[in-house]
């Protein structure tokens, strides 16, 4: 039986099964593509979320109460990749848990050109991450700075006073907060310069 010209020609059973099989693999290729994309931030997410890894997480307000009990917190600078050099302004600090802190942070960019580049952070220990927060700091966002430029970066921080009381943190005595300077992957087309950030009044 001749087919008409114009008509479409019917797939055959294996051909079904084969075009199946291949949007199949094309639905999971990318759906795995996707999950690799997103991973990254949801895993940030729940780290900040939980202090899973030693983790800072952001808070929104300060604590209601100080206890009298004293922490030392040391800082730790790095970078990686960049022409950057980053140091901590004060080596340690004394903290009351529950009292709101300043620390302050230099870095001056060695290279030609404008350099973007994002700060990463942890605890140590690693229980602590639950209970250090930060209510500001320029980890929170892209930093571009000028060639040749110094910019002093502020961390706005107080310990939870939880700590005192979790059976993994209370006997601790000193924690340390280290960030990692990186070059950022989402640096702007036109970069804008860092400015020089002067908080207002802090502990």
């Amino acid at each position: 039986m001749s087919l008409n010209p114009g008509s479409k020609r019917e797939l055959t059973p294996q051909q079904r099964r084969n075009r199946r099989v291949g949007l199949i693999c094309g639905a999971t290729f990318f759906g795995m593509v996707g999950a690799a994309y997103a991973s990254v931030p949801l895993y940030r997410a729940f780290c900040e979320l939980t202090g899973f890894d030693g983790t800072v997480r952001k808070a929104e307000v300060a604590p209601d109460r100080v206890l009298d009990k004293t922490l030392t917190i040391r800082f730790d600078a790095n970078v990686r990749n960049l022409p950057w050099t980053f140091t901590a302004e004060q080596r340690t600090q004394e903290a009351k848990i529950g009292e709101t802190k300043l620390a302050l942070f230099r870095v001056t960019n060695n290279g030609a050109t404008p350099i973007t580049g994002r700060a990463v952070f942890n605890v140590v220990p690693e229980e602590a991450g639950l209970y250090f927060q930060k209510l500001d700091c320029f980890c929170f966002s892209d930093q571009t700075i000028a060639a040749g430029q110094t910019v002093d970066m502020p961390v706005l921080y107080f310990v939870d006073p939880k700590f005192a009381s979790d059976f993994d943190t209370r006997g601790e005595q000193e924690v340390t907060l280290s960030y990692t300077f990186f070059p950022s992957v989402e640096a702007p087309p036109a970069p804008e310069t860092a400015q020089a950030h002067k908080p207002s009044n802090a502990g």
